[in-house]
């Protein structure tokens, strides 16, 4: 989460809201003033309090126009409803919710058959927070595999500059070495030759990433896998692969079926997703699953008595509640196999229809098309002179469009591009609209004599 400082000096508020919010005496608004330090004296009506609260939140997004985020931003009503029954049960509690837990069980093994577990009973998983915590799971088992081994030296792990945060964070909090491949030219992410080059007795693990953030490409998990065997027959050293899923394990299954990213690789020991990503959940869920009861050493898992039932857990946190995992097994049921392959493949098709025209206006050029998340990324032409993506950024935000800007990381921050993310209920009729902006704002865009920001301010941006 986000930190935030303690109280910052601030000119004193003026008194005074909507009259007609203090109910039978409208005068008594006038010395109202919302609190933001310390809470007040007295309570309000539950109404009140609802309204105020609501009017300062009209300043957020419009979700559903965030061509930014990769987080859920519609469910069914059906969905909410279940999600608000659930709100209250907590998740670690199992004893006192147990078919809360049979639900997070039943998701675990739906996941593992969707990603081909060799032996399904020998699958260990769980629900996590998010994608974050799921990695930072993954991360511990890595090391804690590695450790045992009894090797000297410090452990590192192999991985794209393009990983999210959350890997670097691992990395620091964890002492671990991070190894970070920079992009060069046009590749934006880690390649087999790239990543073996940096392994050695001490790497305790490759990631590889299905969907990048920056372009929505796939990394070729396979091609990391078959190098790393080979690396293996000449050195000995058994370096395991994590397939950071985030968004593409709930993709690939369903688009693209034939392609070996998985269990089936017997080198890639464990696998996060997000569920409230592709996996089409509000947040925060995310799940990791451990291919066999080796890859996550049983010193980790934890036997915890609590309220009255033992159980074993491994997590980062403990109380959260089970509203998501209801909803996570509520979208399994509701879509099914052939329901998911129908919303992704529309995801993909909006997608690819939006690059498609964005790249026949003539002022951009595509680095990804969408074709495997729907996910693309694209930049201004290098005649482009008087306006740059942060511009066109600026000018789309001004429709209520998020769509972000931002620079490559290190050895490729002279690239800046636009990222657009179709996500369920963004459809062929929003896209349509969101293109229409863009057209009608190009001729103004013309008619400037250069870009219109400070590039020393602009700075990465990815979920």
């Amino acid at each position: 989460m986000v930190l935030h400082q303690g109280r910052q000096d601030q000119a004193e508020r003026q008194a005074g809201t909507n009259p007609l919010y203090a109910g039978a005496n409208p005068a008594l608004a006038a010395d109202f003033v919302m609190p933001h330090d310390k809470l007040l004296d007295d309570s309000l009506p539950p109404d009140t309090a609802l309204q105020l609260v609501r009017d300062e939140l009209m300043l957020d997004g419009n979700a559903r126009l965030n061509l930014a985020t990769f987080v859920t931003t519609w469910m069914e009503p059906q969905a909410r409803e279940l999600m608000a029954e659930c709100v209250d049960k907590n998740m670690i509690d199992k004893d006192e919710y147990p078919q809360t837990a049979e639900l997070e069980r039943r998701c675990v093994n739906m996941l593992a058959d969707l990603w081909h577990a060799p032996v399904p009973a020998d699958v260990m998983g769980c629900s996590t927070t998010g994608s974050s915590e799921a990695c930072m799971l993954a991360g511990m088992a890595l090391k804690r595999r590695w450790s045992k081994l009894g090797r000297p030296g410090k452990p590192n792990l192999v991985m794209g500059v393009n990983v999210q945060v959350c890997w670097e964070k691992f990395c620091e909090y964890w002492e671990v070495e991070p190894r970070l491949v920079p992009m060069e030219d046009d590749r934006f992410h880690l390649s087999a030759a790239e990543a073996v080059k940096r392994c050695d007795e001490n790497t305790i693990g490759v990631v590889g990433i299905l969907g990048s953030t920056f372009d929505g490409s796939y990394e070729p998990v396979a091609e990391i896998a078959a190098a790393l065997d080979e690396l293996q027959s000449r050195t000995g050293w058994d370096i395991p692969v994590h397939v950071d899923g985030a968004s593409g394990a709930m993709i690939a299954p369903f688009l693209d079926p034939d392609l070996a990213w998985d269990f089936r690789l017997p080198r890639v020991a464990s696998i996060n997703t997000s569920g409230h990503k592709y996996g089409l959940v509000y947040p925060g869920v995310g799940w990791v699953v451990w291919r066999d009861k080796a890859a996550l050493p049983e010193e980790l898992v934890f036997n915890v008595n609590y309220l009255g039932g033992d159980m074993p857990t491994f997590a980062l946190n403990f109380s959260r509640p089970g509203a998501e995992v209801a909803a996570q097994y509520y979208t399994f049921v509701r879509l099914g196999r052939e329901g998911f392959r129908a919303v992704q493949q529309a995801s993909r098709d909006v997608a690819m229809h939006l690059s498609g025209h964005i790249a026949a206006m003539g002022p951009f050029e595509l680095l990804t098309r969408g074709d495997q998340l729907p996910v693309f990324a694209f930049t201004t032409k290098k005649d482009i002179t008087g306006y740059d993506v942060f511009d066109v950024s600026r000018r789309l935000r001004e429709r209520g469009w998020l769509v972000p800007a931002y620079t490559f990381p290190e050895d490729r921050t002279d690239l800046a591009v636009l990222r657009i993310v179709v996500r369920n209920g963004f459809t062929h009729d929003l896209a349509d609209l969101l293109l229409a902006d863009l057209a009608r704002i190009l001729p103004e865009l013309e008619r400037q004599s250069g870009p219109q920001h400070d590039a020393a301010t602009s700075t990465a941006f990815h979920h």
